[in-house]
């Protein structure tokens, strides 16, 4: 399975818990065609590959659909992660709800400076960088997101995957890559999202429409 097929999976799966959410028993496929931005015979070749089959007349039952994507994703069990920077992004992260019908949870933050980790109206715990192995190991965590300066990105990224952690989520300026396994580094995945370099494509594509075409 491709990253493009795995993100318009990702995206049924979404549209069909709302649709659920709201009563709704049965869907067509060009009902999350506009959920994933792709054409309803997208969505069936999606599922036809998948050994996901509806009626032809009757569309797909959404229970059934919801269980099949959630064993394709590795749904079941919530997922643990922990934020490490506690400034002003880390702290939306650990207050926003919305990734818990997705079954993640954000058990833990770190940060380095006492009065952040010393204060107890966090929605979630937020401990000092020298118990980071200590936490990962006791709540059994995997993936982390990086919030912290440009300057100590590496280094917490570094500190992550010694640590155990196999997946990290890089809000921070830098981008960061694995070391590759002949290099001795661990199997880790790296996403890195740069904010302001996605505002820029987009007044980029606003100043010159005609270039993106």
């Amino acid at each position: 399975m491709n990253s493009d097929m795995l993100i318009r999976i990702t995206r049924y799966y979404r549209a069909l818990n709302r649709l659920r959410a709201i009563g709704l028993e049965k869907v067509f496929a060009h009902n999350l065609s506009d959920a994933a931005g792709v054409s309803a015979a997208v969505v069936r070749k999606d599922f036809s590959l998948l050994s996901i089959h509806g009626q032809k007349r009757g569309g797909y039952e959404i229970v059934d659909l919801i269980e099949k994507l959630s064993a394709i994703l590795g749904k079941g069990d919530p997922q643990n992660v922990i934020v490490v920077g506690c400034g002003r992004i880390g702290k939306a992260l650990m207050h926003y709800s919305g990734f818990e019908p997705d079954g993640i949870r954000v058990v833990a933050g770190f940060d380095t400076d006492p009065v952040v980790y010393s204060d107890v109206s966090h929605p979630v715990p937020v401990y000092p960088l020298s118990r980071l192995e200590e936490v990962i190991e006791a709540l059994g965590v995997r993936v982390a997101i990086i919030t912290v300066p440009e300057s100590s990105a590496a280094d917490t990224a570094e500190k992550l995957i010694d640590a155990g952690i196999k997946g990290i989520l890089n809000f921070s300026p830098i981008t960061l890559k694995a070391k590759p396994a002949s290099e001795g580094g661990s199997q880790c995945v790296i996403h890195n999202i740069n904010i302001a370099l996605e505002l820029e494509q987009i007044f980029y594509q606003l100043q010159f429409p005609d270039t993106m075409k």
